[in-house]
């Protein structure tokens, strides 16, 4: 997403806007563990990770990402599955969603931060999200 809007990611070492970071919510504890598994798989095992909590979804982004490191490890999540990604290459995106589809993860939505997206509260973002899979699958 860039400004709003949907944008294909290409294959690169360009990082993505932001600190490195990742925030994530609609994991359980257990597919937590599953989830920092999987960071090991694709060799990425330094990005800070905020799991978002049930009721953080009108919280700004921003502020998500500002939080600590671990912050809400453990805590089962029930807003949407989702995945937003700051500050990572292209290519490490690519790595991590091809492992996640080869392991068979359950179905998350894929964000990355942009000036734009930083400025929503999560729950804008994951509408936004789910609008765009709506419209992507509709297409199909």
């Amino acid at each position: 997403m860039a400004d709003g809007t949907f944008e294909k990611v290409t294959h690169s070492d360009r990082p993505f806007y932001g600190a490195r970071k990742l925030l994530i919510c609609g994991f359980s504890s257990k597919a937590q563990v599953k989830f920092k598994n999987l960071l090991q798989m694709v060799n990425i095992t330094d990005l800070p990770i905020v799991w978002a909590t049930s009721g953080e979804d009108e919280t700004c982004l921003s502020d998500l990402f500002a939080q600590p490191d671990n912050t809400g490890s453990g805590v089962s999540s029930t807003l949407p599955r989702a995945i937003v990604l700051s500050g990572i290459t292209n290519n490490e995106l690519h790595r991590l969603m091809d492992m996640a589809r080869k392991t068979g993860m359950k179905p998350v939505l894929w964000a990355v931060l942009t000036p734009t997206s930083e400025t929503w509260t999560l729950k804008s973002l994951l509408g936004e999200l789910a609008a765009e899979r709506r419209a992507m699958q509709q297409k199909k």
